[in-house]
């Protein structure tokens, strides 16, 4: 596009001659969209005369000329092209991020409710946790438990703070959705238990799949 000849010289913009209208009106009627939207001078009329000050449109109409910012130049990239590109990149990266969390957060374990708890008292990461439990192998083979016992002899029952790696993940993460007086079954897999490593002084083989019963008794 051929360069626009300027109608008004310096003098004759900044004086009262030229009004604000004025100069709107010809810069919306010949700059690119993108230098219009840079200036925030889009829109009605009557709103941007509102808006814009006399000594900014005076710049601006000096800056379009400076950098030859005209309808049809180099300058005059579709600004929707560019909203939707951007919109399209901040979307890709958005999907990638939300997959990437979901990777991370699959739970390794589930959980069926043998007995309902409280419903209202929910441990936290770092309470203190008591419950009882029973551990077994895919077979069947019971390799822990922990009971009550009888009224002659009674077990003290586990506790530990739950949610900071004093116990298998499987239970860290299990127990946090559990309320008090709750029995749960939890099936854990290996990757929240003991791995490929096991445990061979408990008679845990390599990557096995274990299941607990445990009762929350309370929160201490």
């Amino acid at each position: 596009m051929a360069e626009i000849d300027r109608p008004w010289d310096d003098a004759t913009i900044a004086s009262e001659q030229v009004g604000k209208k004025d100069v709107i009106q010809f810069l919306q009627a010949n700059a690119a969209q993108r230098f219009l939207a840079d200036q925030k001078l889009q829109g009605s009329l009557k709103n941007v005369v509102k808006t814009s000050k006399k000594d900014n449109l005076v710049k601006a109409y000096n800056e379009m000329f400076a950098k030859k910012a005209f309808k049809g130049s180099e300058y005059d990239v579709p600004m929707e092209n560019v909203s939707t590109a951007t919109a399209a990149l901040t979307l890709g990266e958005k999907k990638q991020k939300k997959v990437e969390e979901i990777e991370v957060e699959i739970p390794r374990y589930k959980k069926t409710v043998l007995k309902k708890g409280d419903k209202a008292n929910f441990p936290k990461r770092g309470d203190k946790v008591v419950c009882y439990y029973v551990g077994k192998l895919a077979d069947g083979t019971v390799f822990d438990s922990l009971q009550p016992g009888s009224k002659r002899k009674k077990n003290q029952p586990l506790s530990f703070k739950v949610g900071k790696g004093n116990v298998i993940k499987g239970w860290d993460e299990a127990l946090l959705t559990m309320s008090v007086g709750e029995k749960a079954e939890i099936v854990i897999e290996p990757e929240w238990a003991y791995g490929r490593h096991g445990k061979p002084e408990a008679k845990i083989p390599s990557n096995a799949t274990l299941t607990f019963e445990v009762d929350l008794l309370r929160i201490d």
